[in-house]
C-alpha cells in the first residue's frame, strides 16, 4: 500500500501542478499591465507588504483612527508566503504573549466575514494535540491550564475520547492528548484579503506592484519611502523583513528554511469541514481537512535552510518537491492515520518560512531608526498569531506602547551578533525542529555558542562547568564536582527534580558558609547587602557599562535626574539602585549607578537590556554634544565575592580595611587588588548574601581571579553557577527584570517605593503616573509564595507562568520560581490582583487583601497549598536586619 501511495505521487509529479490555497479570483490574469493608480506623495504611515502581517497593521491602524497609511505590495496582496500558510489558527502556545494574540486572531477571524461581506474560509474545527509520552502530556498539562485562565475551552482527553472525535485517527500509542475545541481554521489569503478590504473602507491606499527601494531616514528618524515608481514622504514605515534604510541597515535576525505539506483528494467518504485538527507533537507533523481530504505538514530533524545569500523575490513560487526528505513525515501521517495509504495526493507544497533564532516572532521599533517598524519570523505560525500581532503592534505606532508585555517578542531584544548570516543559517537547522520538540524548564539552544566567552572560561570550563547561553554570552549553570557523570547531567531534562538538585545545593550553601565562583555572562540587576562575617563566594560576571560622561556644568546629573526614577544627587562614590520607567511609571530598565565624581557616572544594566537600554536613552537625551554616552562593556569583565567572608578575602588581597566602618554598603572604591591597580569594588551583590562586586579590567581578569581564588583556599573557596544565584535571589524576594519586572510594572506595584525620588520634588519620566497610583492604589501586587503541601521528591516542579488561586478564584500567575535550600520547600515570585467575583472589574489590592486569603498554585492542573507574603519567609531564619538592608533588599510590604 505504500508503494501504491508513492506510485501516485509519482503519477501525480508527472502531470499538472496545482497552486493552493488561493481561489481564482486571487490568481494572475495573462495580458497586459494592469492599470496602475498614481502613488501620493506623502502618507502619515507606509506599509510594506501586503501579507496577513502588513494587512493586519493597516487593518488595526485604520481602526485607531489613522486615515494617511499607503500599504505598498511588490507583486499581488498575499500572493507571498500568506499564500502557503496552512490556514490553522491554534491557541495552544506555551508564551502568554503569543497566546493572547492567537485568541484575539481567533476572534477576528470568525467576525470578519460578516465585518467585510469577504468569505475567509473560517470553520471552527477544534485542535487535538496528541502526547506519546508522559512528558509530553505534562507539557500539555502546563498550557491547558493557562488557556483556561484566560477563558479559552480546553481539556485533557484520554485517548478513546481521540478516536471518537477523530476515528481515522491511530491511538495504539498515545498516553492523553489536550483538547481545545474553538481553534479553527481559515484561508489565509482570504483573511488577508478581508483585513485588507477593511483597511480600504477606512481610508487606506493600497498600491500592487509596487517595490520599496529603501526607506529614506533624516537625523536617524523616518522620512519617506523611495520605491520604483517614485519617493512617498512619512513618518512611520513597517516591513515584514525589508530592514533597508539609506543610513545602513535595520538588523533583522531571521532565515529561511523550506516548509513541507502535502494535498490530498477527498476520501471517499470526504472528511467534514468542522473535523479537529491533529497536531501529533511526537510524531512531528499536523493534519488538518482541506476540501474533504487532508493537509499535512510538519517540522523535520533535518531542515533546509534556503536564501542565505539573500533573495528578493517578485512573487514567492512553489519551491522545488522533495519526496525523499518529506518522507519521515510521510511515515508519521500514515503511522497516524493508517488508512490514508491509498488515498491519491495532489501535491507536495515546498514554501519559504522564516524562523527566528529563539522561535518567538519578533516585532517593535528599530532602536536605530525611529519610526521603522518591524513585525516579521512568524515561525510558521503567522495564520495564528497575526491579528493580535498586528494588533498590537497598531497600538504601538498610534500610542508609543502596546497594551501588553511585548518584550518577549521585542526587537531590541537582539543585538548585531544575532545579525550573521552563518549564524542564523545554523541557528534555523536547530529552531525548526524544535518547534515541536518537547521542551522541558531549562533547555538551552546548541548551535550559535562559544561566541561571546569572558576571559575566564576556558578556567571554568576546565573546572566542571556546565554552560548556558544568554544573549551569546556563556554562563555556568552549576559545577560538576570531580566523579559525577557528566552525560548523565547534560540529559537531565524533566518537569520534576532534577539530577543537579544536590550539586546546586551545596553550591547554595557555599555561597553562605564558604566562597564560590559563579559565572553569569548575563548580567542580572543590581542588589546589594552590607557585609557581615561569615564565608564568601565569587562570581565571573559580564555586563552592560554605560559611563556618562559631562565635561561642563550640572547637566549630566540633570539629565540623569530627569530619565532615572531614583535620586542620583549622592556623594561621590556612592551606589543608587533604580530604574528607567516610562510615562505610565513601569519599568523599561532596571539597573544601578555609581557617581564616580561631579560630572562622572557608572551605569550597570543586565545584558540582554544592552540594545533597548541604549536605546531608550539615547531617545530621551538632550541633544547635546557635551554629554557623552559610552558604552564600555567589552573593557570590563567582573568578580562577585559572595558571602560573609567577602571581606576576609578581598582584605588580603588589597591590604585595605573592608569592613563596614570603612566601606559602607552600597559604596564604591577604586583599588588595587593583588597586582592590578584599577579595579572598581563595590559593596553590593545580587544575592542578597553580603559581598563585594569587583569591575575588572579585561586584561587583569585571570590574574584577579587567580588570586582571589589562592587566597580564598583557606576560607574553602570552590566555584558555582547561576541556579545557586538564581535560589538564592528568590528566596530574598529579589525582582529579576524581564522575567518579574516590565514595562507593565511600576515600582508601587513591587514595593519599591523607597527607590523613587517621589518625594524630592525633582521631575522625571513617570513621576506623575506614579503620584496618581501611590493616591488611587495599586491593581496588582509583587507577592511571594511558599509551596506547603508540596514533595520536592515526587511532585512536579513549578517554573513559571503557572496560575495563582485565591479562595478558588484565579487571581494572577508566577513568573519566577526556585527551590529555596534554605527553608527548604519551593519558592514562587508572582503579581497577584483582586477581581470583583461577579463582574470581574479589577480592584485596589491592599497588604489586608494578600493577607487574609487562601492560596493554591496550579502546577500541570494539580494546585498545590501556598502561603504567601509581601516579604521574604528568610527574614524569619535572621534575628537582626538594619533598616537599610531591609530597604536595599526592597523587602517591605506596605
Amino acid at each position: 500500500m505504500f508503494l501504491r501511495l508513492l506510485s501516485d505521487v509519482r503519477w501525480q509529479r508527472a502531470g499538472q501542478g496545482w497552486w493552493i490555497m488561493s481561489s481564482s479570483r486571487h490568481s494572475s490574469t495573462s495580458g497586459a499591465e494592469p492599470h496602475l493608480t498614481p502613488l501620493p506623495a506623502h502618507a502619515q504611515v507606509v506599509i510594506c507588504g501586503g501579507g496577513i502581517m502588513g494587512t493586519s497593521v493597516a487593518y488595526h491602524l485604520s481602526k485607531l483612527g489613522w486615515k494617511d497609511i499607503v500599504l505598498l505590495e511588490q507583486g499581488r496582496l498575499a500572493a507571498g508566503s500568506t499564500r502557503f500558510c496552512s490556514g490553522i489558527v491554534s491557541t495552544a502556545r506555551h508564551l502568554s504573549i503569543e497566546l493572547k494574540m492567537a485568541d484575539y486572531s481567533n476572534k477576528l477571524y470568525q467576525q470578519l466575514e460578516q465585518e467585510t461581506g469577504i468569505k475567509t474560509g473560517y470553520v471552527k474545527t477544534g485542535s487535538i494535540s496528541l502526547a506519546q509520552t508522559q512528558d509530553r502530556l505534562i507539557s500539555l498539562k502546563r498550557i491547558a491550564s493557562r488557556l483556561k485562565v484566560m477563558g479559552i475551552p480546553c481539556e485533557i482527553i484520554p485517548p478513546k475520547r481521540v478516536a471518537q472525535l477523530h476515528p481515522l485517527i491511530n491511538i495504539h500509542d498515545l498516553v492523553g492528548a489536550m483538547h481545545v475545541p474553538e481553534d479553527a481554521v481559515v484561508s489565509s489569503a482570504d483573511v488577508s484579503h478581508a483585513l485588507a478590504s477593511a483597511a480600504s473602507l477606512n481610508g487606506a491606499q493600497i498600491h500592487e506592484r509596487t517595490s520599496v527601494i529603501h526607506v529614506v531616514t533624516q537625523k536617524g528618524c523616518v522620512a519617506g519611502v523611495e520605491t520604483d515608481r517614485g519617493l512617498i514622504e512619512c513618518q512611520y514605515f513597517w516591513a515584514y523583513e525589508l530592514g533597508l534604510s539609506n543610513e545602513g541597515p535595520v538588523t533583522i535576525p531571521l532565515h529561511a528554511c523550506e516548509h513541507f505539506y502535502l494535498l490530498t483528494r477527498p476520501l471517499k467518504t470526504p472528511l467534514d469541514s468542522s473535523t479537529p485538527t491533529i497536531v501529533d507533537l511526537d510524531g512531528r507533523i499536523y493534519i488538518r481537512n482541506w476540501q474533504g481530504g487532508i493537509l499535512s505538514g510538519g517540522f523535520e530533524k533535518n531542515p533546509k535552510p534556503i536564501f542565505t545569500e539573500g533573495r528578493n523575490q517578485l512573487e514567492i513560487q512553489n519551491l522545488q518537491e522533495d519526496w525523499d526528505h518529506f518522507e519521515p513525515l510521510l511515515s508519521a501521517l500514515l503511522r497516524r492515520m493508517p488508512d490514508l495509504e491509498a488515498l491519491e495526493i495532489v501535491q507536495l507544497v515546498n514554501c519559504p518560512e522564516s524562523f527566528t533564532p529563539d522561535m518567538r516572532c519578533i516585532m517593535g521599533e528599530s532602536p536605530n531608526v525611529q519610526g521603522y517598524f518591524v513585525l516579521a519570523g512568524m515561525n510558521s505560525a503567522g495564520t495564528s498569531i497575526g491579528g493580535g500581532a498586528g494588533k498590537f503592534l497598531a497600538e504601538w505606532m498610534v500610542n508609543g506602547y502596546p497594551s501588553d508585555n511585548v518584550w518577549p517578542l521585542d526587537l531590541k531584544r537582539f543585538g548585531a551578533l544575532q545579525g550573521s548570516r552563518t549564524f542564523l543559517r545554523h541557528r534555523v537547522m536547530e529552531v525548526m525542529p524544535l518547534i515541536y520538540d518537547l521542551k522541558v524548564p531549562r533547555w538551552d539552544f546548541q548551535t550559535g555558542r562559544q561566541l561571546r566567552t569572558s576571559p575566564l572560561y576556558d578556567r571554568l570550563d576546565a573546572q566542571g562547568a556546565r554552560w548556558m547561553e544568554k544573549h551569546g554570552f556563556e554562563r555556568a549553570k552549576y559545577f560538576v564536582p570531580p566523579g559525577k557523570d557528566l552525560l548523565a547531567l547534560d540529559q537531565s531534562k524533566t518537569f520534576y527534580k532534577p539530577d543537579w538538585f544536590d550539586i546546586v545545593g551545596e553550591e547554595v550553601k557555599c555561597c553562605k558558609e564558604a566562597v564560590c565562583v559563579i559565572d553569569m555572562h548575563a548580567f542580572l540587576p543590581c542588589y546589594g547587602q552590607q557585609a557581615s562575617k561569615k564565608p564568601a563566594a565569587v562570581s565571573d560576571l559580564p555586563f552592560t557599562l554605560f559611563p556618562i560622561l559631562q565635561c561642563m556644568g550640572d547637566q549630566a546629573l540633570e539629565v540623569l535626574q530627569y530619565l532615572f526614577s531614583n535620586d542620583l544627587d549622592v556623594p561621590v562614590g556612592h551606589i543608587v539602585h533604580t530604574g528607567m520607567l516610562n510615562h505610565n511609571g513601569g519599568y523599561e530598565n532596571d539597573c544601578s549607578i555609581v557617581r564616580l565624581n561631579k560630572r562622572s557616572f557608572f551605569m550597570i544594566s543586565p545584558t540582554d537590556q544592552q540594545v533597548h537600554c541604549w536605546a531608550w536613552l539615547k531617545k530621551h537625551m538632550p541633544e547635546d554634544s557635551s554629554l557623552l554616552l559610552e558604552d564600555v562593556t567589552w573593557k570590563y569583565t567582573a568578580l562577585n565575592l559572595i558571602g560573609p567572608r567577602a571581606v576576609d578575602v578581598l582584605s588580603e588581597l588589597s591590604y585595605a580595611p573592608m569592613t563596614p566602618e570603612h566601606f559602607p554598603s552600597l559604596f564604591c572604591k577604586e583599588m588595587s587588588v593583588g597586582y592590578a591597580n584599577g579595579i572598581r569594588v563595590m559593596s553590593m551583590t545580587h544575592t542578597g548574601e553580603p559581598g563585594f562586586m569587583l569591575y575588572i579590567p579585561i586584561e587583569y581578569a585571570l590574574h584577579v581571579y587567580n588570586e582571589v581564588m589562592s587566597v580564598g583556599q583557606k576560607y574553602g573557596i570552590r566555584n558555582s553557577g547561576y541556579y545557586a544565584l538564581r535560589s538564592l535571589r528568590i528566596e530574598k524576594f529579589f525582582a529579576f527584570w524581564g522575567q518579574d519586572l516590565d514595562a507593565f510594572t511600576t515600582p508601587l506595584e513591587c514595593g519599591r517605593e523607597f527607590r523613587v525620588k517621589l518625594e524630592k520634588g525633582t521631575d522625571f519620566i513617570g513621576r506623575d503616573a506614579l503620584m496618581h497610583q501611590k493616591q488611587e492604589g495599586v491593581y496588582k501586587r509583587f507577592t511571594m509564595f511558599i509551596l506547603e503541601d508540596h514533595d520536592t521528591d515526587l511532585d512536579l516542579w513549578p517554573w513559571w507562568g503557572e496560575p495563582i488561586y485565591r479562595n478558588g478564584q484565579y487571581v494572577g500567575k508566577t513568573t519566577s520560581s526556585a527551590y529555596s535550600y534554605t527553608l527548604e520547600r519551593h519558592v514562587c515570585l508572582g503579581f497577584i490582583q483582586n477581581p470583583d467575583p461577579e463582574t470581574g472589574e479589577a480592584q485596589v489590592v491592599t497588604p489586608d487583601y494578600i493577607n487574609r486569603g487562601e492560596y493554591e498554585i496550579d502546577l500541570a492542573g494539580q494546585r498545590f497549598q501556598a502561603k504567601a507574603k509581601l516579604y521574604p519567609f528568610s527574614s524569619l531564619f535572621t534575628t537582626r536586619r538594619h533598616k537599610d538592608e531591609m530597604e536595599f533588599s526592597g523587602f517591605q510590604g506596605k
